[in-house]
Parts: C-alpha cells; structure tokens; sequence
C-alpha cells in the first residue's frame, strides 16, 4: 500500500486537507487545547474551538498560527500531526507527499518553518506553494493561459491580492487584514459604543448572520449577550447591520486598497483582461455580505465570488497534486 499524497489549506482559522483521490476529508479549526500544567495536548480542531473562551486556568485554546505565519511552531507541529494521522493515508513503508499553501509574502524563515512541521508531522517530500495561485486553481481559473486572472483571497488573517498570468504570479500585495481582524472590529465596536464585552464567537457569529460591508446592503438586527462593562453583569442588546458596516469600513478600506495598488502595478494587456474576466473572490471573506459589490463599485471592474470560496485553495492543491509530476520543478518552491 503506497500513501496518498495531501494537499494543505495551513489557514490561520481552519485547517483543510485534501487527500488524493479522496477530495476535501478534513476542515477543522486551526485550535490547539492544552494543559499548561503538563503541557499535553488535549484536543484539537473543533473539539479545541469549543473550550474557546470557556476554560479553566490551567486549560489554554491556542491558536497557533497568526496572521498567515506560526506563531507557535511546537503547537503547529502537533496539531498537523495529528489532522495527518487522524487521515490514515500513511503507507506501510511510505510517506505522504505533502503540498501545502502559504501566504505570498512570507519570509524564508517563516517558509522553512512551516516545511519543517510537516516534515516532522510525516511527510515524506514537502512543496510550498503561494495561496492565490492555488485559490485561483481551486476556483476553476485558466492561469496557464497568456492571460490576466485576478484573485482577491481573503483568509482569516490575511487577505492576498494576486494578478496571475502564464502559471505565475504577476503582481501581488498581502495584507494581515482579514476575518480575525473583521471579528475583532467589530468587538471592539460594540465594546465602545454599548460598553458591552463580547466573546470573539460571538462576533464572528454577528458578521455571519446580520454583518454588510456594503453601505446599505442589508437591514437585518440581532440580539446579542454579553458583559456590562459598568456592572459586570449579563446583559442583552440588539445590534442592526448598518452598524457592522460602519464598524467594518476601516478594514475593507485597507483591503480596496490593496487590491487597487495590485491592479496600478498590473501591465495594460493583463488589466484590459480583467475589466473583461472580472476578478474572482476565494477565501471565507468572499462569504461577507458585500464584499463583491464593494470591490466592484471601487475597483471598476465586475467581481465574482466563487463558488465554494471556503474550499477554494484545498479543491487547488488537490488539482496540483494530481499534476505534481508535470508542472515544472521550477515553479513548486520545493
């Protein structure tokens, strides 16, 4: 029995692994539970995600990758171990070849880091591969073609703007400005404005369920739970959408920004491509409720979001895999 090569979604909120010939078989949160009496792990994934916020002091949720990098990179090494062995595709006398996903504008330091965890975690040959590109595979664009595809991947810590064209990267900006960030925004909103204290679940579950971007977009109300700072006691307020845009504008800001100083370094021929193409959203932030009609009314050009933008990087390393042996040596920074 040979093992099955896996392709890596390493994302600072989940973690999504896509095993040859089998698809997407795991999506966890990217959360490590452990006891800081002993230092043992407890659980990982969502059974760590669940103690967030609600453990006692010798228990600690960590989550060990910030911003797109390791954070802690004895915790990373732990948890990839476990998501691997939890797939049972480790041969008898073989090991998987592993392809995982990293933010563009990552050190070479960072790079060899997360190489290093997943050599460790049981990968035989390990290939790195930047995240828009596989996002724009994973998402069904054309990026062998002399043509301009334009990707806008907002993750949980960071959002990578690419131009991709003839299998490469063209031109490219990554930002640490993505979900987490919209999260913490928006408790720190109503922090300010209600004098509330809320969890970050709790403000990840306002962005899903009522959250906008776009100014008007969407007139939905919530009511939410959390701790009188004056007090200290419970207690309940119902929070409206026009408020979570207006909490969000910063943010969004930056990432326009970004994805408009990509399209000013962009060569005309590829530019005049994506007024004709559009630019293709991936990531979970695809998923907030405005986002496509924000960039489009600033960047000028239609903008798609794909079509399980969750996914979209995990389906691309599995597209990679399957052609590991034919796409050049040169372009997988093995």
């Amino acid at each position: 029995m040979l093992a099955r090569d896996i392709g890596i979604d390493l994302g600072t909120a989940n973690v999504l692994m896509h095993v040859k010939g089998r698809g997407i078989v795991l999506n966890e949160p990217s959360v490590v539970a452990i006891d800081k009496n002993t230092n043992k792990v407890l659980a990982v994934g969502e059974d760590a995600r669940r103690m967030v916020g609600r453990t006692p002091g010798n228990i600690v949720a960590i989550r060990p990758l910030k911003d797109g990098v390791i954070a802690d990179f004895d915790v990373t090494e732990a948890m990839l171990r476990y998501f691997i062995n939890k797939l049972n595709v480790k041969g008898f006398l073989s090991k998987p070849r592993i392809l995982i996903c990293c933010p563009t504008n990552i050190t070479s330091v960072e790079q060899k880091a997360i190489k290093e965890a997943a050599e460790k975690s049981g990968g035989k040959k390990i290939y790195m591969e930047e995240e828009p590109k596989v996002a724009a595979i994973g998402a069904g664009m054309d990026i062998f073609q002399p043509s301009g595809n334009m990707v806008v991947d907002i993750g949980g810590g960071t959002t990578d703007v690419a131009v991709l064209s003839m299998g490469d990267i063209v031109t490219s900006a990554s930002i640490k400005m993505a979900g987490d960030k919209f999260d913490s925004e928006i408790l720190q909103y109503i922090k300010r404005e209600y004098k509330l204290l809320i969890g970050e679940r709790t403000a990840e579950n306002i962005k899903i369920q009522i959250g906008t971007v776009f100014p008007g977009g969407r007139d939905e109300e919530m009511d939410i739970r959390g701790r009188d700072m004056v007090s200290g006691l419970p207690r309940t307020i119902t929070i409206r959408s026009g408020e979570i845009e207006r909490a969000l504008r910063e943010p969004m800001a930056e990432i326009v920004q970004a994805a408009k100083s990509v399209l000013e370094r962009t060569p005309p021929e590829l530019s005049a491509d994506i007024i004709d193409r559009g630019v293709i959203l991936t990531g979970g932030g695809a998923l907030l409720h405005g986002t496509d009609m924000l960039l489009s009314e600033e960047l000028k050009v239609p903008v798609l979001v794909a079509e399980n933008p969750m996914d979209c990087v995990a389906i691309g390393t599995g597209i990679m895999l399957e052609n590991i042996d034919k796409i050049s040596k040169k372009s997988l920074m093995a």
